[in-house]
Parts: C-alpha cells; sequence; structure tokens
C-alpha cells in the first residue's frame, strides 16, 4: 500500500465540545501521522467554494452554515492508505450506522453534525489539501 496524504477535518460541533486531542488521538491511534494542522474560521463563502461539489444538493447552504459556525481543525494525515484509513476511523456518515469506536459513534451528534470530514479519493485529497495549505506548511 502507498503513503499517501489527506484532509481531515474536526468540525464545528466536536471543536465547540473541546474534542480535538480525543480525535486527533484517534487517527495517531490507527496509525497516521498528522502532518499539517490548524484551527481556522471559515465564512460561508469559503465553505461554499470547499463544498461545491455539493451545490446541487438540498443541504448544501445549511451545510456551508454549520461549517462557518463556529472554529474547525483543518489537518493533513499522512500513512499507508491513509484516505480509506481515515475513513475507516470517522465511521459511516450517519452515526447510528457506524462501527463503535470510530469517530462519528462516539462523538456525532447528528448526520448533520457528525463532527469530522475526510477526503473520499487521491484527487480530492490533493485539492481539499491545497485549499487549505500551502507546501511548506506541510511537515512530515
Amino acid at each position: 500500500m502507498a503513503l499517501e496524504r489527506t484532509l481531515s477535518i474536526i468540525k464545528p460541533d466536536a471543536t465547540r465540545r473541546n474534542l480535538t486531542g480525543k480525535i486527533a488521538a484517534k487517527f495517531e491511534d490507527a496509525g497516521l501521522r498528522i502532518v499539517a494542522s490548524k484551527r481556522i474560521q471559515m465564512t460561508p463563502a469559503q465553505a461554499g467554494v470547499f463544498y461545491e461539489v455539493h451545490k446541487e444538493r438540498p443541504f448544501y447552504g445549511e451545510l456551508c452554515e454549520f461549517m462557518a459556525s463556529g472554529p474547525v481543525v483543518v489537518q493533513v494525515l499522512e500513512g499507508e492508505g491513509a484516505i480509506a484509513k481515515n475513513r475507516e476511523v470517522m465511521g459511516a456518515t450517519n452515526p447510528k450506522d457506524a462501527a463503535p469506536g470510530t469517530v462519528r459513534a462516539d462523538f456525532a451528534e447528528s448526520v448533520g453534525e457528525n463532527s469530522v470530514h475526510g477526503s473520499d479519493a487521491a484527487d480530492t485529497a490533493a485539492a481539499e489539501i491545497a485549499y487549505f495549505f500551502s507546501g511548506l506548511e506541510l511537515v512530515g
């Protein structure tokens, strides 16, 4: 399996409840290395650009408002098969369907406020990482 990088976002519902360290520990315990991390506050417009792929979906506006409702922690995770590993650690989008011990099973409040975002493929990971980080900020 190849060494990969993926984007992870700890969402406003989780930062509001001071879960950043607990969530980061789950990724690290799974063998992923955090090679970049910062706490930011997105505007609705910035969230709109980031989630543009969902623009035609009915939840788009609500998603953008939610992601701008409080601080988020954006991070780059690195490891063997990091994209799949990150998605495994996050768990299913619907916390009711998430496996025990996953981030969403343990911390999500609802389908919409599900504590984390993760890239779904190599091309989206590259674009998402570039949206938040310059090459100088990625330190392995």
